[in-house]
């Protein structure tokens, strides 16, 4: 058992990416922020699912080529082999929760032309 608070991580990017309050042994537990504009690569994972919980703001998360605009309180989940991409396209920055599992040490795989 352990107790952590979000203010005692950083986000990888200074104020914004992902910041992660938990990663491993079984699950990887992150809080995501990002600016307008902000994006990151098209991906998948070959073993590990991944869950995005929207607590403030709006965001687009395309998975295999199709486009879900997600806002506040909806949840989205990714199946292992789901190529996703996230892009803040709105005036808002956007904050979520990010869960993936089980955990892998390695298993983020860059989609080098994605159909978005």
């Amino acid at each position: 058992m352990f107790i952590v608070h979000e203010n005692d991580f950083e986000y990888r990017f200074g104020d914004s990416g992902p910041k992660y309050l938990m990663k491993g042994p079984r699950m990887n537990f992150a809080l995501v922020r990002f600016k307008p504009g902000e994006d990151f690569d098209a991906h998948y994972h070959n073993v590990m699912e991944e869950n995005f919980y929207i607590l403030e703001g709006d965001i687009d998360i395309y998975v295999d080529g199709v486009k879900h605009h997600l806002t506040e309180g909806q949840m989205i989940h990714i199946e292992p082999g789901e190529a996703h991409y996230c892009i803040n396209s709105y005036d808002k920055p956007v904050k979520m929760v990010s869960t993936l599992a089980p955990f892998q040490e390695v298993d983020k795989v860059v989609v080098e032309n994605p159909k978005i």
